[in-house]
């Protein structure tokens, strides 16, 4: 019997820097290669080794955009990384927007912290460049959901929608006639902007992500009640402030207000008072 070993090396103990190794004696494969974010102690986990033989890592597998899954992909090329990163069209398309973001920010902080010395490095340099994240984007491959993938002669893989973003899958990689299913991050049931999941219903072993998995959403309608808190701003001629992750959760606000909202006469006060904040 064929030896499967999964470790992870992220997404444990906190739900940043998602990092899941599966290892078999025909490839190594790293499912998502996120970055760390939050607190101090966690960001600093960015710029430690990974503890493996980078260059032995054969592929990635990347279940969707968000940076706590694609933001290490620059560091993993820049450490000895050759190999090709799986995805599905959306979640490259987003992916790179993303990086170039992260890359541009970190640059802009050590460019700050040179200036006005508050760093103890000396000089303080960014996790990567922008130069380098544009060449991890040549290591990008395309797949198509629902198709089974070759990627040895004994292990293939296949992508599912999952909700969440644009572009994101859960994975199921079967090696050796032994199936891992690895969730990545799930949404909710209902999107008016996503398509509908199209889960997986067998595997051998799951990884499975679990921020929400110690509590159930009510089934309150979302439009319904985002309806009751504007309307209720509008008749105490209040403002309303929504704090909005900016990959994802703020396109479907925007496109829940429009269609509940902006196309109602009755609500046209809410388009010059709802103020949008983006948090990254």
């Amino acid at each position: 019997m064929e030896t499967i070993f999964i470790k992870s090396l992220g997404g444990t103990g906190t739900v940043t820097g998602s990092k899941h190794l599966l290892k078999t004696t025909e490839l190594t494969i790293l499912v998502d290669c996120g970055l760390f974010q939050g607190i101090k102690s966690l960001r600093e986990q960015n710029w430690e080794s990974l503890n493996i033989p980078i260059a032995e890592i054969d592929l990635v597998i990347l279940t969707h955009a968000h940076l706590d899954h694609c933001g290490y992909l620059p560091l993993l090329l820049k450490n000895g990384f050759k190999g090709r990163i799986y995805m599905t069209e959306p979640t490259a398309e987003l992916t790179k927007l993303i990086l170039l973001d992260s890359a541009k920010l970190q640059e802009e902080d050590a460019k700050k912290a040179n200036q006005h010395h508050y760093t103890k490095h000396h000089p303080a340099k960014p996790l990567y460049t922008q130069d380098d994240t544009e060449r991890a984007f040549e290591h990008f491959y395309i797949v198509k959901e629902n198709t089974d993938i070759k990627l040895s002669d004994h292990i293939q893989c296949q992508f599912k929608p999952c909700g969440h973003i644009l572009g994101a899958c859960s994975v199921a990689i079967t090696c050796f006639d032994k199936t891992t299913v690895f969730s990545g991050d799930i949404g909710r049931n209902r999107s008016e902007i996503l398509p509908i999941h199209d889960f997986f219903t067998e595997a051998d072993s799951l990884v499975m992500e679990s921020t929400y998995g110690d509590r159930l959403h009510d089934n309150t309608d979302l439009y319904d009640s985002l309806q009751h808190w504007i309307n209720l701003m509008v008749k105490n001629h209040g403002n309303i402030i929504i704090p909005s992750f900016a990959v994802g959760r703020a396109q479907e606000l925007i496109y829940m207000l429009f269609l509940k909202f902006l196309l109602n006469r009755s609500c046209w006060y809410m388009a010059n008072h709802v103020h949008w904040k983006h948090c990254v």
